[in-house]
């Protein structure tokens, strides 16, 4: 098992291995042979980055059974369903949650985040298995009124879209069984959300399984695999984690969109 972090140090982006408070740095990039240089920094010196670089963020709705359940009931599905979320959607570990000045309705969602590690297209449930190249801690963070409120959109481009609305990391953990995970959610410290990965409707291999049918996987793609429980609105100030036993803790502050310093000032 080993856990995988992308961080920059000296300016520069590198690979490591994540062992306790240090990062040990590897040659070449996250699928190469984990061949280490030498050089050890501790944890506190480096930034840590978004686990893996996608060319696309894919995530499945209603895939736990305690979500389906709230102020507005959902019908279980009967087969995953899926959507997008943009790449430039990401965010690094730390990095800041940033609210639209519109936004009324801001919600966490915490996952299990699969990240790919082969090209997959119509995968067999044993291929998307060996497909999967490890895990990580996801917060599918979703505007509420512009999913299903009175603002909603067509689409689900602005409320699951929105610059900031891909936290991921903080690193990528591999030979777990991802299938009997604990995934627990705070808010300013206060755990919202706490389930197994074991309770999702349709497991890791057979959601990747189903995408691959449809849309080619490549190496570094991250799957979001859905929220349990309920969740609740969020306001800047706010600090959510997210947390995934074996993987450790995605944590991010809220902030209010600065739209001078944003360019959207005029």
């Amino acid at each position: 098992m080993s856990n995988f972090v992308r961080y920059t140090s000296d300016s520069r982006v590198h690979w490591g291995i994540l062992e306790g408070e240090r990062v040990a740095e590897l040659q070449g990039g996250l699928f190469d042979p984990p061949v280490r240089t030498g050089v050890v920094r501790a944890l506190g010196e480096v930034s840590l980055l978004a686990p893996c670089s996608p060319s696309k963020i894919l995530a499945v709705g209603r895939n736990y059974k305690t979500h389906l359940s709230g102020p507005v009931p959902l019908s279980e599905p009967a087969r995953p369903e899926i959507f997008f979320k943009p790449v430039s959607s990401l965010q690094h570990p730390e990095g800041p949650i940033v609210v639209p000045p519109d936004s009324t309705d801001l919600h966490f969602e915490g996952e299990l985040a699969l990240v790919i590690g082969k090209r997959l297209k119509h995968a067999s449930k044993a291929e998307a298995a060996a497909g999967i190249f490890g895990v990580t801690c996801g917060n599918d963070i979703s505007e509420r009124n512009w999913q299903r409120g009175p603002d909603k959109d067509l689409q689900w481009w602005r409320a699951k879209g929105c610059d900031t609305f891909c936290p991921v990391g903080p690193a990528i953990a591999t030979g777990l069984d991802y299938g009997n995970l604990r995934l627990r959610t705070r808010l300013n410290g206060d755990i919202v959300q706490d389930q197994s990965t074991a309770d999702l409707i349709f497991d890791c291999v057979t959601v990747v399984s189903f995408i691959s049918r449809y849309i080619r996987l490549e190496p570094g793609d991250v799957v979001f695999t859905g929220t349990p429980g309920q969740t609740r609105p969020m306001k800047p100030g706010d600090v959510v984690e997210v947390e995934i036993e074996g993987v450790g803790v995605l944590r991010n502050p809220l902030v209010a969109e600065d739209r001078a310093a944003a360019g959207g000032g005029r």
